[in-house]
């Protein structure tokens, strides 16, 4: 009796990839493109996609991560400017919780569209 409950399930994954946000994540995993992430740290990762779930944890490679800081100046001193800032990491592992803020009712519902992805 589980049997069909479980290949709806399946189906109702397979069409959300390949037509829902996911398929930005399914093309990009097909093609060897590059995606432009936008983090919940104001951080930026640009790589390859080579796996993902429905959960939004990624494994990307070739990944340049970009961010932006700020020095710290003396008292009485100007501000400083800010200084983009970058790393290249050859494998990386990203999870949801790097991506989306801490749960909440609006969020729970949204999740799965919540993500940038340029």
């Amino acid at each position: 009796m589980s049997r069909p409950m479980e290949e709806d399930t399946t189906k109702n994954e397979e069409e959300e990839f390949n037509t829902g946000p996911l398929s930005v994540l399914m093309m990009s995993v097909k093609n060897n493109t590059q995606v432009l992430i936008n983090c919940r740290n104001n951080k930026k990762l640009l790589g390859r996609v080579r796996a993902f779930d429905r959960h939004c944890n990624m494994v990307l490679e070739n990944v340049r991560e970009m961010w932006t800081e700020v020095p710290k100046t003396g008292k009485g001193k100007k501000k400083a400017l800010p200084v983009n800032k970058d790393r290249f990491i050859r494998f990386m592992y990203s999870t949801r919780e790097m991506l989306f803020k801490p749960p909440t009712a609006l969020h729970l519902i949204c999740s799965k569209y919540c993500i940038y992805i340029e």
